[in-house]
């Protein structure tokens, strides 16, 4: 099995080409591929298929010849991955396969991503703030508010030092309010429209970076500061991602994608 290995600010996948969508992926072999004592270690598994070729996205052919097949570390299925549609289009780009602009189709919908310098900005749905919940970990509940990016998040500041948390266990959370688990953002302030975040993603626990937990944290912040667009500054274990609402309602989210090593496993 071909695979190339590539990260965004640390977030890091096993990307597999697929164009004709003839790979069986089960879920123990994703767990397998993303194992990072027996595999090749990952956070989550891109598959690269062409959209006309998975059921899951024949709808949006017309509009994204190609759909990224995102599997979190525990083989399950997720709608969206910020940092790893940086990494997708990096990959379709660098295999010859698209130019930017590129678009990409997903399980909640399609995003198009442009290229500056090292730096890959994905204009993404929408965020939308929705509810106020709460989330429990080494036994401190913290008040949080829910925000639909394509996928479920959490936002959650926190006064204390961020590295005061011990997330080797999920956040206890809402499960009527997020009923398919959540991702987990916890959030300190740096300056005006800066901040600084960790976050548990369900289903590959902590990570050193969530694309779609900065775009979360980008709108609530902007949101507490009573600002409809501005740029968000978001410092994660992995770097810095940047979060841009405009004037015209488009929100995009930047940083690195970069691609580490290609070559065959066999499991």
């Amino acid at each position: 099995m071909l695979f190339t290995k590539g990260h965004g600010t640390g977030n890091d996948f096993v990307i597999l080409p697929d164009p004709d969508g003839a790979l069986d992926l089960p879920a123990d072999l994703v767990r397998e591929l993303c194992d990072r004592h027996f595999g090749l270690g990952a956070d989550g598994v891109l598959r690269v298929v062409r959209s006309a070729k998975h059921p899951d996205a024949a709808d949006l052919a017309a509009d994204a010849e190609w759909f990224m097949d995102y599997r979190n570390a525990d083989g399950s299925v997720a709608e969206m991955c910020g940092n790893g549609v940086r990494v997708f289009t990096r990959y379709l780009v660098d295999q010859g396969w698209a130019s930017f602009p590129v678009p990409v189709a997903t399980r909640s919908g399609v995003v198009r991503a442009v290229a500056e310098a090292d730096t890959i900005s994905v204009r993404m749905k929408p965020p939308r703030v929705y509810a106020v919940s709460t989330a429990t970990t080494g036994g401190f509940t913290l008040p949080g508010v829910a925000v639909d990016c394509g996928n479920p998040h959490l936002v959650c500041g926190l006064s204390a030092p961020l590295d005061s948390l011990d997330l080797t266990v999920a956040p206890d959370h809402d499960e009527t309010l997020f009923p398919h688990g959540v991702n987990v953002e916890f959030v300190t302030p740096v300056a005006d429209l800066h901040v600084r975040m960790r976050v548990h993603e369900r289903g590959s626990g902590e990570t050193l970076s969530c694309g779609s937990g900065a775009l979360a944290v980008g709108a609530v912040t902007l949101r507490d500061a009573k600002l409809s667009a501005g740029r968000v500054t978001v410092e994660v274990l992995g770097g810095t991602l940047t979060v841009t609402a405009t004037e015209s309602g488009e929100w995009w989210l930047a940083g690195p994608a970069v691609l580490v090593a290609t070559g065959e496993v066999t499991l």
